[in-house]
C-alpha cells in the first residue's frame, strides 16, 4: 500500500501523551552523510586547547623578599594607632627586630609551600641593591627556562615611584636604594610571577606591562625574536596589592600584609573576615577560630571540608567569569599559579571593602559580587557554629597568634589528632561533627540543570553557551556561510538552535570526584552531561577532569566501571590524542578487561553489557589507531582475541566495533598480520560481509582493507599501500592466493549491496589489491580491451582473436603441469571477475561510488596505455576506439547522460546497448572460463574502449594543480531551476554529503586538445601512432613479464628485514619492502620489456575511507536524551504530532467516503496539469496534495495539484534509451521520499520534494542495482518494483526471469524468486498486513501467485492463464480478501479469487481495440480503465471507471487529443501510451496523455457536492 503504518495508526492520538515513534525507512543517518563525517553546524564554538601547551609555565624557584625594617616607619607613610602589625602572622614588636625579621621570612616561607611544597623557596631579608641582584641572577642560573616567583613586600620602604621604581637599603641601612624595574627584568628575565604587596603597587603593574612590551617590541625589530627560544616579557604573570593610587589598609584586627595573607592562608583571612562582618549568637572569638580543628589536607575534618569548598567555590567563581582561554592559563597550568589566583579572588572581596583595588596582569574582570560567596557564607556559618561544641573537650593550648596553617604544620610533627579528640573525664561523648551540605546541594542543582531542560537546545542568548564564529566561515557580509545539513526546514530550524549556557556547578562536580562517598553520584551526572555533545565534553576536559578521570581508572570498584568507560568513550571520541595518556598510565588494561569479561547474570552493574563492550573496543581502536605503541598494548592484552569473539555477538554495535578495533589494532603491523591469519580473522570478516547491518558490513570491509594495506590514520595524506606485509609464515603463492580470495570474496558479496556506504568501502578494498597486483589489472584490462573491440566490430574468425591466442600461450608455457595450469586460470579469472565488478561500479547511480571507482579504472588505463602491450603489432591499443553503435557520440563531439553531478570530475560512460552481446564462441582458454563475466559486464557497463578515450584525453580533468578534486562536501545550488543539463548531461541530484574526489592517476591535468597525441615517456609510444615499433616479444611475453613483476612486488615484500616489522605511516616510509609503484624488476628480468610499472604516475592508491571518522560520531552525538525531533514541544515534534492527528482525519473522512463512492459518478474535473513530454508514471501522495510525474526519459516532477502549482523539477539520470518505469513515493506518514525505478536495472531515492517544508535542494538519499540480470528485449516492462511499507520490503521485477526482494531495514537483498517464466513481469503488488504473498503479472498473459516462505526457485503457489495478452496491471480487491483483479491490453478486466478455481468470477470487456493503462482503488470498490491510442481512434481515446459493487459505469472521460499520435512508441518499455492512477486515499485519479496532459477527476459525492 502507499499509505503508511496502519497499526501504528489504528491507535487514537488522543489516548497516546506523545507521537507515536515511527520508523522512516531510508532515514537513517547513514543515508544523510553516506559513511562521510558530518560537517560542524555553523557556529560551532571554538574548542580552545583544554591542555596546557607544551611551553606551559612551570615555577621552579621563589625569592620572597622582605623590606621590612622594622621598628622604623617609611617616610611617606603615616600609620594610625592602633595599625595592623601581623608580617606572616607573627608581631614583630614581640621579639628583637632582627629575630622578629627572620621567623616572619620563616613564616613567609611556610606559608608558600602550604600552596606548593616542591618549589625552591629563598626568603630574602631586607636586602641591599647588590644582594638583590646577585639573588635575583642565581635564581635565573638554577630555575634556567622555568618560570621563578618574585614576592616583593615593601611595608619598610617608600612606596614605588611613578616612574616603576622600587626600594630597598643600601648595605648600611641608612639609606633606601631605588631599583628600576628593568633592572629587575635585566635580572630574572621571562618567565616570571611578581607579587606586589604594598601601597601604590598599581605603579609596579602598569610601569612593568609598559617595560615589558617595549623590551618585545625592539626584540623582534631587531633580532626577529627573543634569543634561545626565551619567553617574551609580556607574558610574565603579576599580582598587585592596590592601584596606583591606594594605599594599604591599616585596619588593626587584620594583618599589615593583608594581600601576602590572602595568597598564602586564605582560610585564616575568610574565617576572620566572617567574623568581622557577620555577628554569630554564640559569640565566637577569632582565637576560637584559629582552634578549629582539622587538618587542611583531610576532607574529612572541619577545617579540610572548608579548604575544599573554598577551592571548590574559587575554580568555580574563576570558571563562570573568566574566559576559556586566561581560565586555562592560569587555573590549569601550574599549581602554585593556580592557587595563588584561586587565592587571590579571595583578595579582591575582601580587599575591595577596605578601598583598596587588588589588580592582575593579565587583568580579571570583577569577580567580588559573584553569587557563590554567598555559598561560601553559608558554608562557613555552618561549620563555625559547630565550633563550641567541638572545642568543648579539646586541649586550648594553641597560641592565638599562630595561623591555621601553622598549627597544622606543627600537628603533622607531633602527629597530634585534635579533629578526634577523646571522650572527656567526664565519660561525655565526643561530638560528632556534621559534614556540610554544600556539595550534596551544588549535585542536586547540577541534576536539577540536565533533568530539567538544561540538555535542550535554545537560540543564542545570554543564556545559551557562547558562540564564536572562525574568521575563515564567515563571507563578505560577515554572515555564517551555512554547511550542507540534512536539509527540511524542520530540520534546518536546529541547526540556529545552539547549546545552553553551561551549569556553574560544574567545577564543583570536578572536586566532588576526590570524595568517596559522593564519587559515583558525580560520576553519573558527569557522563549525563558529557553525553550532550562534544561542547561538553570540551568544557568538561577544560575545567581539568582528565586527570581525574585518569586516576579513576586504578579503581577496583566494579559499581564505577560502566559510567567509567561511557565517559571515557565520550572524550575518546573527542580528543583522539589522550590515547597517548592511556598507554602511558596503562589504562588500556581497564577496557581490555572489561572487553574480555565474561558478563555475569547476578550482576546487576551492567544492564547493558554488550553497548559498554562496544564502547570498551571504541576506546581501545583509539588507542591503537596511528599509533605503533598502542598497537603492541592492545595486542598484548590480547584485545585482538576478545574482539574475534565478539564479532559473533548479538549486538550489531559490538560487532562493528570490533571489526574497527581489529581494524586498528593491525593497520600496518605485519606482525599482528601474521597472527590474525594464523587465527583466521580474515575469513571471520569476510564471513561478517553478510550482516543484516550495513554499519557491520562496512566495518569488516574497512577491517580487511587495513588488512591490505590501506591507512586507518586520521591523516588524509596517509594513504597506506603494502598489501597484507610479510606473511613469512604462508608460501609465496598461498600469500598471493589469500589477497586475491579476500577481494575476491569481498567484491562477489557486495558488488550489489544496497547500501552506497558499503559498497565505497569495497571500492578501498579493490584499490589495495590494484597497488599491490598491478600488472594483473593490466592483462584484465587489455583482454577486456580486445574482447570489446572484436565485438564491436563484429570479428568472428578466431585466428584474429588476439587475447585468447595470448591467454592460450601463456597457459600453454606451463606444460603438462595441470595444477599449475588450472591455479593459473582461476587467478586470472579472479581478477577478471574483480575487474568487471570495479567497471561496474565505475557506473554506479550513487555519485561517490561512481567517482571512486573511475580513480581506480583510470589508474589501471593509465597503467595499461604505459605497458607492453602498445608494444604489440596484433594489438588494437594504438587505434583510436571504433565508431561503433555506441561510439558515434564521441565522434560527433556529444557526450551521454552519465550518473554525476560534476562531469568535470568523471570520465563519461555512454549507455549500455539495446541489443544484447552476442554469445562469443572460444576453444579451450581463458576467455572460456570469463565469457560470462565479459559480456554480462558489457551489457551493463560502457564500453571499455570508450572508456579508455576518456582516459587518454577526453576527461577535462580538475583544474587544481595536484590533479585532485576540492575534498569540500558538494552541495547543489538552493534555486529550484538548476541548469541540469549541460551538454545533453543529465545530472540527478547530489547526496546530502559528498566527499568522494576523483584523482587524476597523471601529475599533471591533460587539455582535451592532446586527444590521442599525449607524448609518453622514451619507452612508450603514443596513441597517434598508426604503425608502432614491431615488438620483439609476444603477448604472452607481457603478460608473463606483467605477472612476475607483481611476484617480485610481492617478494620485495616478504624480504624485508626482522619478520615482525611495525611500520608507520606513510606505510613503509624510508624501510625496506617497499610497495613501489616502479619496481626494479626490469631491471632483473630476462625478459627485459622495459617494465617499471607505474612510473611517472601518481600515487593515488589505496583510496582513503572516512568510514572510522563516521562511525566515532556515535561517541559524540547524545544517547542518554531523544533527539531534539522527539523531544516533546520541539518543532519537528510538534510537525509530527500535528502531521499523525491530520492524516488521521485523512484516513476518517476518506474512509467515510470510500463507502458512497461505488454508487457515485466519478466525473468531477479537479484539475489539468501540463508537462513536458509522456506522463509515462504517475503516483498520488497518501496525505499531502502531493503528484509525482515522471516522463518517458528520466524528467520527474512534482505538483501541488489542488493549487496546480509545481514544486519541483528533478532528473533521474537513468542512460539515454532507458526510461523510469516505476514510481513510489514511501514513508508518507512522516513526510515522503520519492522512490523510483529505471529500466537501466537502478533504484534510486530522493528527499526533499517539497519546497515547503525546506529550503534545500532535493537529495538523492540512496541508490542501487535492483536487478542485475536484465534481459535485452525489444519491447519490455523495464524494471517494475512494488512497496510494502508495513514491512520495509521492496519487489524488484521486469525484464529478468527473477523478482528480487529487498529488505529496506537491513538494505539487502533476501531472495531471488524464480518466476518460471520467459516472459517479463509487467506488474507487482504486495497483499495489504503481515502476510507474505504477492502477485506478479507477465508479458504472456499469466499471473502468478508468490509466496515468500517458500523456496527460491518453488515460490509460486498459483497460477493464472485466461488472459491471452500483455497485462497491464493486477490489483488487490480493496475490501475482499483472497480477490484481485488483473487487465490485459486487449481490454478484458478479470476478477480473481485465489480460493477458487483457476477461471475468473467476473470478467468486463471494456475496450475491443485494446487497453492502455489499468488501476484499482485501495479503499473503495472502483477501478478504472484507459483505451489503447491508436491511429485510428485517437480521438476517441478514453478513461472508464466500473464499480466493482454495482457492475455498472460511473464515468467516462474522453482525452480530448488534437493532434493524432506518432506511428512509433514514445518508448521501448511498457507499451501503453497513458497512464492512470488512483489516489491512495483520496475519491480522484489522474489520467496521463501522450500529449503530456495530466487530467485529475474526482468523484461526486453527495457530502461534498
Amino acid at each position: 500500500m502507499n499509505g503508511g503504518y496502519e497499526v501504528d495508526l489504528r491507535t487514537s492520538v488522543t489516548d497516546l501523551p506523545d507521537a507515536v515513534p515511527l520508523l522512516p525507512y531510508w532515514s537513517a543517518k547513514r543515508h544523510l552523510t553516506c559513511g562521510n563525517p558530518t560537517p560542524p553546524p555553523p557556529g560551532t564554538p571554538k574548542m580552545t586547547p583544554w591542555r596546557a601547551a607544551p611551553g606551559k609555565i612551570k615555577t621552579a624557584h621563589a625569592a620572597l623578599v622582605l623590606c621590612l625594617n622594622i621598628d622604623v616607619d617609611p617616610p611617606d607613610i603615616i600609620k594610625t594607632n592602633p595599625c595592623a602589625v601581623l608580617e606572616a602572622w607573627v608581631d614583630p614588636h614581640t621579639m628583637p627586630s632582627h629575630k622578629a625579621l627572620e621567623v616572619i621570612g620563616t613564616n613567609l616561607q611556610h606559608q608558600f609551600e602550604g600552596l606548593n611544597p616542591k618549589i625552591s623557596y629563598k626568603p630574602i631579608l631586607d636586602p641591599s641593591k647588590e644582594d638583590l641582584k646577585r639573588f635575583c641572577v642565581n635564581l635565573r642560573k638554577q630555575a634556567v627556562d622555568d618560570a621563578v616567583l618574585f614576592h616583593y613586600n615593601g611595608h619598610g620602604v617608600p612606596k614605588p615611584t611613578p616612574s616603576g621604581e622600587l626600594w630597598c637599603f643600601n648595605r648600611n641601612y641608612t639609606q633606601y636604594i631605588p631599583i628600576a624595574l628593568q633592572e629587575i627584568q635585566s635580572w630574572l628575565r621571562s618567565p616570571c610571577i611578581f607579587i606586589w604587596d604594598c601601597s601604590a603597587a598599581g605603579n609596579l603593574l602598569s610601569n612593568f606591562v609598559k617595560f615589558a612590551e617595549k623590551r618585545d617590541d625592539d626584540a623582534k625589530l631587531h633580532g626577529g625574536g627573543h634569543p634561545d627560544g626565551s619567553h617574551p616579557f609580556s607574558e610574565c604573570i603579576q599580582l598587585a596589592a592596590c592601584a596606583a593610587d591606594e594605599q594599604l589598609p591599616s585596619c588593626p584586627e587584620l594583618p599589615a600584609d593583608l594581600f601576602t595573607s590572602c595568597l598564602t592562608s586564605p582560610i585564616d583571612i575568610a574565617l576572620r573576615y566572617f567574623l568581622l562582618t557577620n555577628q554569630l549568637p554564640s559569640g565566637i572569638s577569632s582565637d576560637q577560630v584559629m582552634q578549629l580543628p582539622g587538618d587542611l589536607k583531610d576532607r574529612r575534618t572541619p577545617l579540610g571540608e572548608l579548604n575544599w569548598i573554598f577551592t571548590a567555590i574559587t575554580d568555580t567563581i574563576a570558571w563562570t567569569t573568566f574566559p576559556r582561554e586566561v581560565f586555562t592559563r592560569l587555573y590549569r597550568s601550574d599549581l602554585l599559579i593556580a592557587s595563588l589566583f584561586r587565592n587571590f579572588l579571595l583578595a579582591e572581596r575582601i580587599m575591595k571593602n577596605y578601598h583598596c583595588t587588588p589588580h592582575t596582569y593579565p587583568p580579571l574582570p570583577p569577580t567580588n559580587t559573584h553569587p557563590l560567596w554567598a555559598s561560601w557564607d553559608l558554608a562557613v556559618d555552618a561549620c563555625l557554629r559547630q565550633l563550641p561544641d567541638l572545642l568543648k573537650n579539646a586541649e586550648s593550648s594553641v597560641p592565638k597568634d599562630v595561623s591555621l596553617g601553622a598549627r597544622n604544620r606543627r600537628q603533622a610533627t607531633r602527629n597530634d589528632q585534635v579533629a578526634q579528640p577523646g571522650p572527656s573525664a567526664s565519660g561525655d561523648k565526643p561530638y560528632t561533627y556534621v559534614p556540610s551540605r554544600f556539595f550534596t546541594d551544588q549535585l542536586t542543582a547540577f541534576e536539577v540543570w540536565i533533568s530539567r531542560g538544561g540538555s535542550a537546545l535554545t537560540k543564542p542568548g545570554p543564556l545559551s553557551l557562547p558562540i564564536q564564529v572562525p574568521p575563515d566561515q564567515l563571507i563578505l557580509d560577515g554572515t555564517a556561510d551555512l554547511a550542507p545539513y540534512p536539509a527540511n526546514s524542520l530540520e534546518h530550524s536546529e541547526h540556529h538552535l545552539v547549546p545552553r549556557k553551561p551549569p556553574d556547578q560544574l567545577p564543583i562536580v570536578l572536586q566532588v570526584l576526590l570524595s568517596q562517598p559522593h564519587r559515583l553520584r558525580a560520576l553519573i551526572l558527569l557522563s549525563q552531561f558529557v553525553d550532550l555533545g562534544p561542547w561538553a565534553v570540551h568544557l568538561a576536559l577544560t575545567i581539568g577532569i582528565f586527570p581525574y578521570i585518569a586516576r579513576l581508572l586504578q579503581a577496583a570498584g566494579q559499581d564505577l566501571k560502566p559510567v567509567l568507560i561511557f565517559i571515557w568513550a565520550r572524550i575518546s571520541a573527542v580528543d583522539p590524542s589522550c590515547q597517548v595518556d592511556l598507554y602511558t598510565n596503562h589504562g588500556y588494561k581497564y577496557f581490555a578487561s572489561a572487553l574480555a569479561g565474561q558478563d555475569d547474570p547476578r550482576q546487576a552493574l551492567f544492564p547493558n553489557g554488550s553497548e559498554h563492550k562496544a564502547m570498551c573496543a571504541f576506546i581501545l581502536s583509539t588507542i591503537a589507531r596511528d599509533y605503533a605503541h598502542g598497537q603492541k598494548a592492545c595486542w598484548n592484552e590480547r584485545v585482538l582475541d576478545s574482539c574475534f569473539g565478539h564479532l559473533d555477538e548479538g549486538d550489531f554495535l559490538l560487532r562493528q566495533w570490533s571489526a574497527l578495533c581489529i581494524a586498528q589494532i593491525w593497520d600496518g603491523n605485519d606482525e599482528i598480520k601474521v597472527y590474525g591469519v594464523d587465527m583466521g580473522l580474515q575469513d571471520k570478516l569476510i564471513a561478517l560481509l553478510s550482516d543484516d547491518s550495513p554499519e557491520v558490513r562496512s566495518a569488516a570491509l574497512y577491517a580487511l582493507s587495513t588488512f591490505l594495506g590501506a591507512s586507518g590514520s586520521a591523516d588524509l595524506n596517509k594513504l597506506g599501500g603494502g598489501g597484507s606485509g610479510t606473511m613469512f609464515q604462508l608460501e609465496e603463492r598461498i600469500h598471493f592466493r589469500m589477497e586475491v580470495a579476500v577481494v575476491t570474496g569481498a567484491a562477489l558479496a557486495i558488488k550489489e549491496d544496497a547500501s552506497p556506504m558499503v559498497r565505497k568501502e569495497l571500492l578501498v578494498l579493490i584499490s589495495c589489491l590494484v597497488r599491490e597486483w598491478r600488472g594483473y589489472f593490466i592483462i584484465c584490462a587489455w583482454i577486456y580491451w580486445e574482447e570489446d573491440r572484436r565485438w564491436k566490430e563484429g570479428e568472428e574468425n578466431p585466428d584474429d582473436d588476439v587475447a585468447a591466442n595470448a591467454i592460450m600461450e601463456w597457459l600453454d608455457s606451463f606444460g603438462d603441469d595441470d595444477n599449475s595450469r588450472a591455479e593459473n586460470r582461476v587467478l586470472l579469472s579472479s581478477f577478471f571477475t574483480i575487474f568487471s565488478i570495479l567497471l561496474e561500479l565505475s557506473v554506479d547511480p550513487y555519485q561517490e561510488v561512481a567517482t571512486n571507482a573511475q580513480t581506480i579504472v583510470d589508474y589501471i588505463m593509465a597503467l595499461l596505455l604505459e605497458s607492453p602491450f602498445t608494444k604489440l603489432d596484433s594489438t588494437t591499443l594504438h587505434r583510436p576506439p571504433s565508431g561503433g553503435a555506441d561510439t558515434k557520440w564521441l565522434l560527433n563531439g556529444e557526450r551521454p547522460r552519465v550518473p554525476s553531478n560534476h562531469s568535470t570530475q568523471t570520465h563519461v560512460h555512454p549507455p549500455p546497448s539495446p541489443t544484447g552481446r552476442p554469445p562469443l564462441t572460444r576453444s579451450e582458454t581463458m576467455t572460456n572460463t570469463i565469457q560470462n563475466g565479459v559480456s554480462s559486464t558489457l551489457r551493463r557497463t560502457s564500453s571499455f574502449a570508450n572508456a579508455l578515450k576518456s582516459l587518454a584525453g577526453n576527461i577535462a580533468f580538475p583544474s587544481l594543480e595536484d590533479g585532485r578534486s576540492s575534498p569540500k562536501p558538494q552541495q547543489a545550488s538552493h534555486e529550484q531551476e538548476r541548469t541540469e543539463v549541460v551538454q545533453g548531461v543529465s545530472r540527478p541530484p547530489s547526496p546530502n554529503l559528498n566527499f568522494a574526489q576523483y584523482t587524476s592517476p597523471y601529475p599533471r591535468p591533460e587539455t582535451p586538445e592532446h586527444l590521442y597525441n599525449r607524448t609518453e615517456s622514451s619507452s612508450q609510444i603514443t596513441l597517434a601512432d598508426p604503425e608502432p615499433c614491431p615488438a620483439s616479444f609476444s603477448a604472452s611475453d607481457a603478460m608473463d613479464a606483467l605477472m612476475a613483476e607483481d611476484m617480485e612486488r610481492l617478494r620485495s615484500r616478504r624480504r624485508t628485514a626482522g619478520h615482525a616489522r611495525h611500520h608507520g605511516h606513510p606505510h613503509y616510509e624510508g624501510m625496506g619492502g617497499v610497495s613501489p609503484s616502479g619496481s626494479t624488476f626490469s631491471v632483473d628480468s630476462n625478459v627485459n620489456l622495459g617494465l617499471g610499472t607505474g612510473v611517472g604516475l601518481r600515487e593515488v592508491l589505496p583510496l582513503k575511507s572516512r568510514f572510522y571518522d563516521w562511525c566515532c560520531e556515535y561517541f559524540k552525538e547524545p544517547q542518554m536524551r531523544q533527539p531534539e525531533a522527539d523531544e516533546p514541544g520541539s518543532v519537528q515534534y510538534n510537525y509530527q504530532v500535528w502531521r499523525q492527528q491530520r492524516n488521521e482525519q485523512v484516513m476518517e473522512d476518506t474512509h467515510k467516503q470510500a463507502l458512497e463512492a461505488p454508487r457515485c459518478r466519478w466525473d468531477k474535473p479537479v484539475t489539468t496539469i501540463q508537462v513536458s513530454g509522456l506522463p509515462l508514471s504517475l503516483a498520488f501522495h497518501a496525505f499531502d496534495p502531493h503528484l509525482v510525474i515522471a516522463n518517458e526519459s528520466d524528467m520527474i516532477t512534482v505538483w501541488d495539484w489542488i493549487k496546480r502549482k509545481r514544486l519541483n523539477l528533478f532528473w533521474n539520470g537513468n542512460p539515454r534509451g532507458t526510461s523510469i518505469t516505476s514510481l513510489h513515493i514511501i514513508n508518507q506518514d512522516v513526510g515522503g521520499i520519492i522512490l523510483t525505478g529505471a529500466a537501466d536495472g537502478m533504484i534510486r531515492l530522493y528527499r526533499n520534494y517539497d519546497p515547503n517544508l525546506c529550503n534545500a535542494p532535493v537529495q538523492m538519499v540512496s541508490a542501487f542495482r535492483g536487478l542485475n540480470d536484465v534481459l535485452q528485449v525489444k519491447h519490455g516492462s523495464g524494471v517494475v518494483t512494488d512497496w510494502k511499507q508495513a514491512g520495509g520490503t521492496l519487489l524488484v521485477g521486469g525484464d529478468s526471469r527473477i523478482v528480487r526482494v529487498w529488505d529496506a531495514h537491513t538494505e539487502s537483498q533476501v531472495m531471488d524468486l524464480e518466476t518460471n517464466s520467459d516472459s517479463p513481469v509487467t506488474s507487482l503488488t504486495s497483499e495489504s498486513g503481515s502476510t507474505s504473498l504477492f502477485l506478479a503479472s507477465f508479458a504472456d498473459g499469466s499471473v502468478k501467485m508468490f509466496d515468500r516462505r517458500l523456496e527460491e526457485d518453488n515460490a509460486v503457489v498459483r497460477s493464472y492463464h485466461q488472459h491471452v495478452s500483455w497485462v497491464q496491471n493486477v490489483r488487490w480487491h480493496p475490501t475482499l480478501y483472497g480477490q484481485f483483479l488483473s487487465a490485459s491490453s486487449d481490454g478484458e478486466v478479470k476478477l480473481w479469487d485465489f480460493r477458487g478455481g483457476d477461471r475468473p468470477l467476473q470478467a468486463w470487456e471494456l475496450f475491443s481495440h485494446g487497453l492502455s493503462a489499468f488501476d484499482v482503488h485501495e479503499q473503495t470498490e472502483v477501478f478504472a480503465a484507459t483505451s489503447a491510442l491508436m491511429v485510428s481512434n485517437w480521438r476517441t481515446q478514453r478513461t472508464e471507471v466500473h464499480s466493482l459493487a454495482t457492475t455498472r459505469s460511473l464515468g467516462s472521460l474522453t482525452t480530448g487529443l488534437t493532434i493524432p499520435p506518432p506511428r512509433e512508441s514514445m518508448t521501448p518499455f511498457t507499451p501503453r501510451t497513458s497512464s492512470l492512477t488512483f489516489h491512495p486515499r483520496e475519491m480522484v485519479y489522474g489520467v496521463g496523455s501522450w500529449d503530456g496532459t495530466v487530467r485529475i477527476m474526482g468523484c461526486k459525492l453527495p457530502s461534498v457536492s
